[in-house]
């Protein structure tokens, strides 16, 4: 019988991360995204699936999440462009509602309830910040990666784990996002593919693999992209950014601009999948919030002995981890662009960035006091980049 175990954060020291580089758990995270990667070449969203008892319950899951975000609404905060306090409540409730919410999952242990419904419970993003990157994108992966190797979903849900599970998952995150302006954490701001995701662009472009007629540079035709966004995360992931970002991708999403100078979908694929390894998977900021347990286990060195430093930045937070600038090295594949750390910004638990949905509210806001103005369509308005 396994020993379960509440997963815990042990990366701490270059020594460690270096430990990871080359750790079975790290290999077993990133077989895991080319596993599903394969499972999704030329597989559509709106394509007609086989779905598994398995697969409906963690979608029954999600969509209680979504229900307890429409029951929990955002307060009022006004004052402030940053991340919403009502989030913290709404942590509270899914917190609580994990381990029944768990039960309902088909051959899950309930003595493993504890160390799987952690990594799903860190997966909605960080408590005290208030705050969403892909750290937490990555405790959902790791949510995934439990469930397969407790039985609970097998290799014939992996194509329904990526375009019905982790899409219906982006899909409650953007409610949140928007709801609670969450936070970008530890956001390289334009040297990002987004403010929050990842893997949605790197699934994205599997789909793509091989398309006859569409190319990486069509995310520049906006009928295009409004097309092909109910079909592909990709473009999904591209039309949500125009939907509160204005001006061109080269001013406020400079890294999908030259990305979509690629001339394949198989070259950005496999360039996603490296920059995934160097930008997430390499990073220390990442990485010194990975969770390790039973299933994803740490034999790596021990941790330093002084492990508990107040953050000098002014967020006054406690953390265990070192600021260590510089570790984790490496440049994004395609681009050429020096990656975060490399131009020495503490992207861990550095300067808050506002969300931009907050922007874009002040900009409706401004609007709406103009004389003659009215808004039209559902929504809000783009942050004004131009």
């Amino acid at each position: 019988m396994r020993d379960y175990q509440i997963p815990h954060k042990a990366i701490l020291s270059r020594e460690q991360l270096e430990w990871f580089q080359t750790s079975q758990t790290r290999q077993s995270v990133l077989s895991y995204i080319e596993t599903l990667n394969e499972a999704v070449v030329n597989v559509k969203l709106t394509d007609e699936i086989s779905v598994s008892p398995a697969v409906s319950a963690i979608l029954e899951i999600l969509d209680r999440v979504d229900q307890l975000a429409k029951e929990t609404p955002a307060v009022d905060n006004a004052a402030s462009r940053f991340g919403n306090p009502a989030f913290r409540t709404l942590y509270d409730k899914i917190s609580e509602a994990s381990p029944s919410l768990h039960k309902k999952l088909p051959n899950l242990p309930s003595e493993a309830i504890p160390e799987v419904s952690t990594y799903f419970n860190e997966s909605w993003g960080n408590r005290t910040r208030i705050d969403y990157g892909s750290g937490m994108e990555l405790n959902f992966l790791c949510w995934l990666i439990c469930l397969e190797r407790l039985n609970v979903v097998s290799e014939s849900d992996h194509k329904a784990l990526v375009i019905r599970v982790f899409w219906r998952y982006i899909e409650v995150m953007r409610t949140l996002q928007s709801t609670y302006w969450l936070e970008p954490a530890g956001s390289h701001g334009v040297w990002g593919l987004d403010d929050y995701h990842f893997l949605p662009f790197l699934w994205g472009a599997a789909q793509l693999k091989g398309h006859k007629y569409i190319r990486p540079k069509s995310i520049h035709d906006k009928d295009v992209v409004e097309e092909y966004s109910k079909h592909y995360m990709y473009f999904a992931c591209i039309f949500f950014i125009n939907s509160i970002k204005t001006a061109s991708l080269r001013w406020h999403s400079p890294m999908l601009d030259d990305i979509s100078a690629v001339r394949t979908w198989d070259k950005v694929n496999s360039g996603m999948i490296k920059m995934y390894q160097a930008e997430v998977l390499n990073k220390l900021p990442v990485i010194q919030h990975f969770l390790f347990g039973s299933l994803l286990p740490y034999d790596g060195p021990p941790p330093p002995s002084q492990q508990q430093q107040v953050d000098g930045d002014g967020h006054g937070h406690t953390h265990d981890h070192a600021h260590i600038h510089g570790v984790g090295g490496g440049s994004v594949p395609m681009t050429g662009r020096p990656s975060a750390d490399m131009v020495g910004w503490g992207d861990c638990c550095g300067i808050p960035v506002p969300s931009a949905f907050a922007a874009a509210q002040a900009e409706k806001d401004k609007k709406q006091k103009q004389p003659g103005f009215m808004l039209g369509g559902p929504g809000i308005r783009p942050v004004p980049f131009d």
